[in-house]
Order: structure tokens, then C-alpha cells, then sequence
């Protein structure tokens, strides 16, 4: 299904990308049939060790199905930060955590080119994933922001911890995208792991 076909999952229950939670922070007005959102700024919460390119591109065809600024953020949590107030860097070996380091920047430039993002609309920032996407979506005014999330069982899980602490503590609407990986896995007519001969 394209999203250009997807009509809202809270009215239409039937009809979802990949089973998306979408928690919405506008009140709902049931006396209405459709509901219409005026999303100006989102920002997708990339996670860039197995981002594939499914969440990216729903994110993107979100913003030009809105006619919104897409940005990106990409929080750095497992490479060490430098230590600027000593001047001196936390890692163990400094070469290993610097080549990290360029190719996450050097991923997040080639998803921002193909996305199409305005370089000034991209970040990097170190901590703790779910506060600084949520930080960075009150400062710059996001009204909606698209994670990806591995669905497992159970509501704890349903989400990953970014994705459900950006889901509690952002002030704008969440889109949480399923990663197809995980929908696969849990249909029952998707491809036997093993084959009898």
C-alpha cells in the first residue's frame, strides 16, 4: 500500500503502513468523517546502524504529501563523546572511535542527499536517543516525527525504547513506522525459514 493511499488508521482501522502506532497530541473531533492534518516541519529519527531505506522514504513521501521541510536527526549513543571541557577525548583508541564517527557523518550526508534535505535541516548530536529527539523537535518547532520501530509482543516492546520515550514525552505528534523485517517475521504466510525436500 502507498501512503498516498492510506486513509487514518484511527478512523479506518483496516488500513495502516505496516501496522504504524500514531499517537496524536491534536484533540480528535469524532463528529468528523476525515481528519486533516497541517504538518509543517518533520523530522525523522534515523537510526543509522540498520536503517534500511523503508522508514527514510515514508518519511519522505509524508513531507511532500504535506508539503513540509523534512529534517533529520541521528543521535549518537555508543561512540564516545570528547571531552571539551579537559580538551582531551574519552575513547580508549581515539582511531577507531574517529572512523566511527565519519561514517555516521558520512551516512547521514548521503541519506540527507538522497532524501533531499537541506543540510542546515540535518543533525548529529550525542546522548540519550529518545530526550534529544524529542530536545531538538520542541526547539525547532517539529509538528510530527517519524521513528522506526521493532515490533515485538507485548506493549513494552511494541515500540523500542526510543521510539516509546519519544512517543511519551514529545509535545507534537509521533509516527512510528514498523520495519518491514519485523512485519515479515510475524505474517503467516511469509517465506518457512526451512524447506522439507
Amino acid at each position: 500500500m502507498k501512503i498516498s493511499e492510506l486513509t487514518d488508521p484511527l478512523t479506518d482501522p483496516g488500513t495502516s503502513l505496516h501496522h504504524p502506532a500514531r499517537y496524536l497530541r491534536q484533540p480528535l473531533n469524532h463528529h468528523e468523517t476525515k481528519m486533516t492534518y497541517n504538518y509543517r516541519q518533520i523530522l525523522l529519527a534515523a537510526d543509522l546502524s540498520d536503517e534500511r531505506d523503508h522508514v527514510p522514504r515514508q518519511a519522505k513521501h509524508l513531507a511532500q504529501t504535506f508539503h513540509a521541510d523534512l529534517s533529520v536527526i541521528h543521535v549518537l549513543d555508543n561512540i564516545p563523546m570528547p571531552d571539551t571541557a579537559y580538551g582531551t577525548a574519552v575513547p580508549l583508541n581515539q582511531d577507531s572511535s574517529y572512523e566511527m564517527l565519519e561514517t555516521v557523518k558520512s551516512r547521514l550526508k548521503q541519506l540527507g542527499d538522497e532524501l533531499g534535505i537541506d543540510p542546515s535541516h540535518r543533525w548529529m548530536v550525542w546522548g540519550v536517543p529518545g530526550e534529544e529527539i524529542v530536545r531538538l523537535a520542541e526547539q525547532e518547532r517539529i509538528d510530527l516525527i517519524i521513528v522506526g520501530s521493532h515490533a515485538r509482543h507485548g506493549l513494552g516492546l511494541l515500540l523500542g525504547s526510543t521510539a516509546s520515550s519519544v512517543l511519551h514525552h514529545a509535545k507534537c505528534d509521533v509516527l512510528a513506522i514498523r520495519l518491514p523485517d519485523e512485519v515479515a517475521r510475524e505474517q503467516p504466510w511469509g517465506q518457512p525459514s526451512s524447506q522439507r525436500i
